[in-house]
């Protein structure tokens, strides 16, 4: 018997299965309920650089692949640079980014296209700010 199949009756008999033999009625629950759901995104939150392996030990009598599912689909976060990120930006980050940019337009006001030239960029993800007089730093995402 494969490891999958002892980890499939393993959960059936902690759902409460008594009887071993298949009964056409009885159905399939679903193993992906909203506490699921829930306690996978509070490990994700704690830890996004995860593997679907170390989950898969962390949630074991959950398949890898409904595992994969639950954190990229119904989560919706996607691996980027080894670490696992929400493909949508959240209320805060886009309050950020209209702080940082109503800060930007404070500042080319008060200081002109000047300003301007101070900024470096990396990608559209950070900004930083190079005051060159004092040579203090700041960040905006």
């Amino acid at each position: 018997m494969s490891d999958g199949s002892v980890h499939d009756w393993c959960r059936k008999f902690k759902n409460g299965l008594t009887d071993m033999h298949n009964e056409e009625d009885q159905g399939h629950k679903s193993i992906m309920t909203e506490d699921v759901v829930h306690q996978v995104d509070q490990f994700v939150r704690q830890n996004k650089r995860f593997t679907i392996s170390e989950l898969a030990t962390r949630f074991f009598e959950i398949s890898r692949t409904t595992l994969y599912r639950i954190v990229s689909e119904s989560l919706g976060y996607h691996k980027f640079c080894a670490s696992w990120v929400s493909k949508q930006l959240t209320d805060v980050h886009k309050t950020q980014r209209v702080n940082s940019g109503k800060t930007f337009l404070g500042r080319l006001e008060m200081e002109g296209e000047e300003f301007l030239q101070q900024i470096v960029t990396g990608d559209k993800t950070w900004v930083q700010y190079v005051n060159l007089e004092s040579k203090e730093q700041s960040k905006h995402c």
